[in-house]
């Protein structure tokens, strides 16, 4: 019994492979054309009132139909009308429909009037201009539903090549994000090594450690767009270790990371723009406290970078103008987290009674990020 069932399986899966190896014109053909017949033959049967000759006759007729629409296509396509339904190809498909169904009426005619296939209760004009208008109209439906696959194919391929486009003009800049390391962090972060060097060796040890961390993360991350939040967590605290050795008391950072947070997936170099920002144009007058908070709220992630200060216009035009500014962070939004994603840079006002411990006014980048990112490759 597995014998035949297992000779039963091959078969279906010979028969499988066959027809999709047939073009998928023809499969369309054969499957539409199939169903049009029991129609047909039901019509027919009705007509002729005869079922045998009305199934002889559309045995006969159902190839030829398949074979003039094989035909149509093939002359819509030399006359250019292929997917394009403009004025002229709406006056070529009626034009080709007419020449199409008088062929067909032609032919039934060649065979059906020697053997004396008559339609009961039709004259001879009836059984010429009936058959006409009815395959006239089957093959301008034909038509119309040719040109609307063709269109709708055209467009969606159109638009998957603009989608491909567009994801890869969005990976090659999110590539040069990542190694578009701010040239004066690396300058300064050298120089402040180097000073360290002579009076405390072990403080520039570390630095260069940290400085390493970072860049290790940032270089391993070229060719992984989605990374755990963990691990960009760890980047964040190498890089902002390096700032806090070369400002010193004039700027504190702190991460804090939601235990349940650390093992989800975030889009990788994600936050490290927004908290060089938040480093750069944070006021380090006196002292600059920069807080990121990671969380998960269910399914989703909510991150918060705040740093005391103001929101100024001339930060602003700078994060937007810049390739690591906010644009570009909004435009790896919609590419990972399309449609799933909120972001909003503002101002806040905090109190001596804050949860934070800051008092006065604070800029927040804040991020929620809804369920898995995309991995845009």
């Amino acid at each position: 019994m597995s014998i035949f069932a297992d000779e039963v399986s091959t078969t279906q899966g010979r028969v499988r492979t066959s027809w999709y190896r047939v073009p998928v014109f023809w499969r369309v053909q054969l499957v539409v054309w199939g169903v049009f017949s029991l129609v047909d033959l039901a019509t027919r049967s009705i007509v002729y009132q005869n079922f045998a000759l009305a199934l002889t006759i559309t045995l006969i007729v159902e190839p030829l139909l398949m074979l003039v629409a094989a035909t149509l296509r093939a002359a819509f396509g030399r006359l250019g009308f292929e997917g394009r339904l403009s004025g002229m190809a709406l006056a070529c498909i009626l034009l080709l429909s007419a020449a199409s169904a008088a062929a067909v009426v032609a032919a039934i005619t060649l065979v059906r009037a020697p053997m004396g296939w008559n339609i009961p209760d039709w004259n001879s004009r009836q059984e010429v201009l009936t058959p006409f208008a009815y395959y006239m109209l089957v093959f301008v439906g034909w038509s119309l539903a040719y040109f609307w696959v063709k269109a709708e194919l055209g467009g969606r391929t159109d638009r998957q090549r603009a989608a491909v486009a567009e994801a890869e003009a969005l990976r090659a800049e999110l590539q040069q994000l990542r190694l578009q390391l701010n040239p004066h962090f690396l300058f300064n972060a050298l120089n402040g090594v180097a000073e360290e060097i002579p009076e405390h060796p072990t403080a520039a040890l570390a630095m260069l450690r940290d400085l390493s961390a970072y860049l290790r993360h940032s270089f391993a991350g070229v060719d992984k767009t989605v990374v755990s939040v963990a691990a960009e967590a760890e980047a964040l605290a190498a890089y902002l270790r390096v700032q806090e050795a070369r400002f010193g008391p004039r700027l504190h950072a702190q991460i804090a990371l939601d235990p349940d947070a650390s093992g989800r997936s975030i889009v990788s170099f994600l936050l490290q723009p927004l908290v060089e920002n938040a480093v750069k144009y944070g006021d380090r007058a006196q002292h600059l406290d920069l807080r990121v908070l990671i969380r998960a709220e269910g399914a989703d992630l909510r991150v918060r970078i705040q740093n005391s200060g103001t929101l100024a216009e001339p930060a602003q035009a700078s994060l937007t103008r810049t390739g690591i500014g906010l644009e570009n962070v909004r435009r790896r939004l919609a590419l990972h987290y399309p449609g799933r994603h909120s972001f909003s840079l503002h101002q806040e006002k905090t109190g001596p009674q804050a949860p934070d411990c800051t008092h006065g006014d604070v800029v927040v980048a804040e991020l929620l990020l809804e369920g898995e990112p995309c991995s845009g490759s």
